[in-house]
């Protein structure tokens, strides 16, 4: 490394990171000593601590101890591995957030798996751990007016539209939640903080993250018979559970093909944004 700098605890853990999700170091390896990282980034110890408990935190590392150098976790990433969306989502959004300015776009059912993912990046920033100048997030979400594929009722004779509601009802909370969480970092730290959300006139069978227009997460809706509590009923359906769809990563630099993908997501998603989606207010 650059011995003309100190490396703050984010640069390292994000430097870490990198090697992990390149293969340099694989599930089950053993990281360097505390010593031998501190040396490499030219930092004290703490600073070099800091950035074990970040992997730690985002499950890449297991035993970390003062005993002995951790290990990469068994689910780390590799250079080809997809992750479950609730594993890979949220270390991917923190690394996005590390730069100035931030942009996000993403096509889904509903916010919830975004809004869950993004709590570590937020708790970063009131840690004062990440610092973008601006923020913004554009979401794509089904219309109301729509009759969805999914989540439709197992028995749909068209009578009933509790499955709908129900489906609405968290759509709306969700995207509520996201909205009012990010929009707080204008007060707490004077953030320039823009979130957008637009209806589409289709139920997306996939779930995309563009992450600075640098990196592209797709996942699969996998559709699922299940029941779920739904006031005094209990709602037999067709549903999809987004939290648990594989995401697969394609990025800028790992070449051609993965270059082609990330700029076609964005055409397509800026496409839609301009064209048939319309506005939608939560409420």
């Amino acid at each position: 490394m650059n011995g003309s700098r100190s490396f703050s605890p984010q640069e390292i853990a994000d430097a870490l990171r990198d090697r992990i999700r390149a293969g340099d170091l694989k599930a089950g390896d053993r990281l360097p000593t505390q010593t031998a990282l501190a040396e490499e980034f030219g930092v004290e110890r703490g600073a070099v601590r800091q950035a074990l408990r970040v992997l730690q935190e985002a499950g890449l590392l297991t035993n970390v101890s003062k005993g002995s150098p951790p290990t990469i976790a068994e689910h780390a990433p590799g250079p080809d591995r997809p992750q479950p969306t609730m594993v890979g989502l949220a270390p991917r959004l923190a690394e996005a957030f590390s730069g100035t300015d931030v942009r996000i776009d993403v096509v889904c059912h509903t916010a919830e798996t975004l809004m869950v993912a993004i709590g570590e990046t937020l708790r970063q920033i009131h840690e004062g751990r990440l610092s973008p100048q601006s923020i913004e997030v554009r979401i794509l979400v089904p219309s109301r007016e729509i009759a969805l594929a999914f989540p439709v009722p197992v028995d749909d004779t068209g009578e009933d539209d509790s499955v709908h509601k129900r489906w609405l009802d968290l759509r709306n909370a969700q995207g509520q939640v996201l909205q009012h969480n990010l929009l707080a970092l204008r007060a707490t730290h004077g953030m320039d903080v823009k979130v957008t959300f637009r209806a589409l006139p289709f139920t997306p069978p996939v779930k995309l993250y563009l992450l600075n227009g640098e990196e592209a997460l797709l996942g699969y809706y996998m559709l699922t018979r299940r029941e779920e509590e739904y006031g005094s009923q209990t709602l037999d359906m067709y549903d999809a559970v987004g939290s648990q769809s594989l995401l697969f990563s394609f990025q800028r630099q790992a070449g051609q093909r993965d270059t082609a993908f990330v700029e076609e997501s964005q055409k397509w998603f800026d496409a839609l944004w301009e064209t048939i989606t319309t506005d939608l207010t939560l409420s």
